[in-house]
């Protein structure tokens, strides 16, 4: 099986081993890795000698920080294919990880953001260490949350999927599990032990083999700050639209509601309601097909939304962290703004 350099194919024992090798951009996504990665992915799963398939990011400081932003951004500015042919592939991928037919173990170890949680949060067994830090930060650089979040977020307990898709804060690995979006936790010192062990498992293994495996090794996550805060949480970001939420957290006692109404409003006001309405709308989705399918015609339309321009200047290019959202507030992009966004790809990328 070839490696690129960016993602580095191997195997330990019985288990299929996919590296990210990009430490120096924190693992991020380029369309090669995610043609890679694909491909090692079919690969495995027609290997009758391979059990399951783990993936890890290269580097001390990430699993994967997201995809291309800059290809995106690029590709926008100058009218070419290349951003729909990124998050086409990227979302087939994101497919391809929650219905693959083998045991799909994510170490996400570091900074896991954006496409790194696509590539993480759809597999069957998903490890976070004391070192993750969990994000779709999308509405920091006027996108959005796609890679399935759309379908992960809704099914997070209570509001807690609302609170991250709109505040792109970072959560600890307590939170990710609260949220349904890991499920153990694991030393980072542990890491390499724990290939080994998931390598050991005969071929015949199952996925409650490689559970049992991880279980075995896990330790206490620590404290959730999601569920230390759930009851503001559910009260406050119940409601369907953006300006009554932001209401709501000021009626709210304490600094955790001051803080999230505070981060809030420093968001692309377009970004925020765009979020919520693709999060309530993945709420009543019955696939994560069909929430990919309403990802991608969003994400064509926001190569037309100067917010994402502003977003990743301000935040890549630039890096003022100092952006200028226009329209400026909430009360100045109207319910037809965002409707444009929810134009369907075409094709669609599954028969839904």
């Amino acid at each position: 099986m070839q490696s690129i350099d960016e993602v580095i194919i191997g195997r330990q024992g019985s288990a299929g081993l996919i590296r990210l090798n990009r430490p120096q951009a924190l693992n991020s996504l380029t369309l090669p890795m995610i043609r890679a990665i694909a491909a090692a992915l079919r690969e495995f799963a027609a290997d009758p000698s391979i059990a399951s398939v783990i993936v890890r990011g290269e580097g001390d400081r990430a699993f994967c920080a997201g995809g291309d932003i800059r290809l995106l951004h690029e590709s926008g500015k100058q009218g070419s294919s290349d951003a729909e042919t990124f998050w086409r592939e990227e979302f087939r991928l994101n497919h391809a990880i929650a219905d693959y037919p083998k045991p799909y173990v994510a170490l996400m170890d570091g900074i896991t953001m954006g496409g790194g949680v696509g590539l993480s949060s759809h597999g069957s067994h998903r490890v976070v260490t004391e070192r993750t830090r969990f994000a779709m930060p999308e509405t920091g650089i006027g996108y959005f949350p796609d890679v399935g979040a759309t379908w992960l977020l809704p099914r997070a307990p209570g509001e807690a999927g609302t609170w991250m898709g709109l505040t792109g804060l970072a959560i600890n690995a307590a939170d990710a599990i609260h949220a349904r979006l890991a499920d153990h936790c694991v030393a980072s010192s542990d890491l390499s032990a724990l290939i080994e062990a998931i390598g050991a498992l005969p071929v015949a293994a199952s996925p409650a083999d490689v559970h049992t495996v991880i279980a075995g090794m896990a330790v206490a996550a620590g404290e959730s700050r999601l569920v230390a805060n759930r009851d503001t949480i559910d009260r406050a970001l119940a409601y369907d639209t953006v300006g009554e939420i932001q209401e709501a957290l000021a009626q709210e006692a304490g600094d955790f509601a001051a803080e999230t109404r505070q981060i809030i409003s420093t968001r692309s006001p377009t970004s925020l309601k765009l979020t919520l309405r693709l999060l309530r709308a993945g709420r009543s989705s019955t696939s994560l097909a069909e929430c990919l399918n309403r990802e991608l015609g969003a994400c064509m339309r926001i190569l037309y939304n100067p917010d994402f321009y502003e977003g990743v200047r301000a935040a890549v290019i630039d890096k003022d962290r100092n952006p200028k959202w226009s329209p400026a507030s909430l009360a100045e992009v109207a319910a037809s703004d965002i409707d444009r966004f929810f134009v369907p790809a075409r094709p669609p990328l599954f028969e839904t």
